[in-house]
C-alpha cells in the first residue's frame, strides 16, 4: 500500500486506508454535497481518534474482568462507559448482523465445497483412469480408455459446444 493513501504523520500511526473512508463518508452524505480533501483528512483522523479511544477503554474493561481477550461485550460496555450509551443498541445490531451474515457466507462456502468434491472411491477411480490415459499416450495413443460415469451430469459443464 503506498504510504500516501493513509492517513497519518508516521508508519507507527495507526491509521485507515483513504480510499475506503473515501468512499463511506461519500455514502453517508447527499450526492450534490462535495467535501474539501483537508476535511475528509480531518474526518479520518477523528475515526481513528475514536477508535483508538475505544479500544484502550475495552481493553481496561477486559483487564477489570481479568480476561486477555476483548469481546464484543468489552466494547459495548466501553461505549457505556465514555458516555456512548445511545449508540449501543445501534453497534450490537450491526454486530449481530455481521455474525450473520458472516455465518451465511461460511454456509455457501461449505456447500459449494462440498458438491465439489469426490469421494475416496472417485478420486482413485479418476486417477487410475488418468494413469491408464497417460499410458496410452505414452504407448501410442493405440489403447482407448474407459471413461467412469458422472454422476451428476448437472455439475458438469459441457466444454464441446
Amino acid at each position: 500500500m503506498d504510504p500516501m493513501d493513509i492517513v497519518g504523520k508516521s508508519k507507527e500511526d495507526a491509521s485507515l486506508p483513504k480510499a475506503t473512508m473515501t468512499k463511506i463518508i461519500k455514502e453517508m452524505l447527499p450526492a450534490d454535497v462535495r467535501v474539501a480533501r483537508d476535511a475528509q483528512d480531518l474526518l479520518i483522523e477523528c475515526c481513528v481518534e475514536f477508535i483508538n479511544l475505544i479500544s484502550s477503554e475495552s481493553n481496561e474493561v477486559c483487564n477489570k474482568e481479568d480476561k486477555r481477550t476483548i469481546a464484543p461485550e468489552h466494547v459495548l460496555k466501553a461505549l457505556h462507559v465514555l458516555g456512548f450509551g445511545e449508540y449501543v443498541e445501534e453497534v450490537y445490531s450491526a454486530y449481530e448482523q455481521h455474525k450473520y451474515e458472516t455465518m451465511q457466507d461460511s454456509q455457501r462456502s461449505v456447500k459449494m465445497n462440498t458438491g465439489a468434491e469426490m469421494t475416496e472411491e472417485e478420486a482413485a477411480a479418476e486417477q487410475q483412469r488418468m494413469f491408464a490415459e497417460a499410458r496410452a499416450r505414452m504407448n501410442g495413443g493405440g489403447v482407448s480408455v474407459p471413461q467412469p460415469e458422472q454422476q451428476l451430469d448437472t455439475q458438469q459443464p459441457n466444454l464441446q459446444s
